[in-house]
C-alpha cells in the first residue's frame, strides 16, 4: 500500500500553532509538507527525524540555537520525516523582501507539488509556496 503522502486533518493544528508561536517569537522557520510527487533528495539533504507531530517538536528544531535549526523540515504520512533539509533556491526574480527561506520556498515549490511553508526571522509573517508562487499572511 503506497504510504499516505502529507498531513490529515488532525494534524494541522500542532503545524498551524507552531507557526503562530514562531510568528509571535520571529523565529525563523521552513516546513515543507510532502503532497503526491516525491522529496527524496530533499529528505536526503538533511537529518532524519521520523517523529510524530507535535507543536513543541517543530519549535524546538526551529529554536535558534538548535543543531537544526537552519534548512526544512519535512513533513510526510503525518510524521515529521527530516529537518535540516536543503531546498533548491529559485532562479527568479523575487522582490528584494524575499530572504532566504522564501526563495528556498519557491525553489522547491516550482519543482514539485509540496506547499512550504514559511516564518520570517525578519517580520513573523507567515508565507505558503505552492506551484511556484507565495502567498503571505500577515500574523495569523
Amino acid at each position: 500500500s503506497k504510504s499516505h503522502a502529507g498531513l490529515d486533518a488532525a494534524y494541522v493544528d500542532p503545524v498551524v500553532q507552531a507557526c503562530a508561536d514562531m510568528s509571535v517569537s520571529n523565529t525563523g522557520a521552513l516546513i515543507v509538507i510532502r503532497m503526491d510527487g516525491g522529496l527524496q533528495e530533499v529528505i536526503d539533504s538533511g537529518v532524519t527525524v521520523d517523529a510524530v507531530i507535535s507543536t513543541s517538536l517543530i519549535k524546538n528544531l526551529f529554536f535558534k540555537n538548535s543543531p537544526l535549526h537552519d534548512g526544512a523540515v519535512v513533513i510526510d504520512n503525518n510524521r515529521i520525516v527530516a529537518a535540516k533539509c536543503v531546498l533548491p533556491s529559485t532562479k527568479s526574480e523575487v522582490p528584494l523582501s524575499f530572504g532566504m527561506r522564501h526563495r528556498a520556498a519557491l525553489g522547491l515549490s516550482a519543482v514539485s507539488d509540496a506547499v512550504v511553508v514559511i516564518v520570517s526571522e525578519e517580520t513573523g509573517n507567515i508565507s505558503v509556496a505552492h506551484n511556484g508562487k507565495i502567498l503571505s499572511l500577515i500574523h495569523i
